[in-house]
């Protein structure tokens, strides 16, 4: 599945992390591939899978905002 970058940014500057938001930023493609680019996912905190079920954790992951 693509995720579009910004909708990850704005999970990040949700959860209050705008710092890694920043990093972010700079280091993600426009467009994130979740079967390839899960280990970079992971390294900002983001498990593709919670991410996709809308995050087990009550944070609601992105949820309705997947494209």
């Amino acid at each position: 599945m693509m995720i579009d970058k910004e909708q990850i940014l704005d999970l990040l500057r949700q959860q209050g992390d705008e710092g890694t938001a920043q990093q972010a930023e700079t280091e993600l493609p426009d467009q994130i591939d979740t079967e390839n680019d899960g280990g970079l996912l992971e390294k900002y905190g983001i498990n593709v899978q919670d991410l996709i079920a809308g995050g087990g954790d009550g944070s609601g992951g992105l949820g309705g905002l997947l494209k």
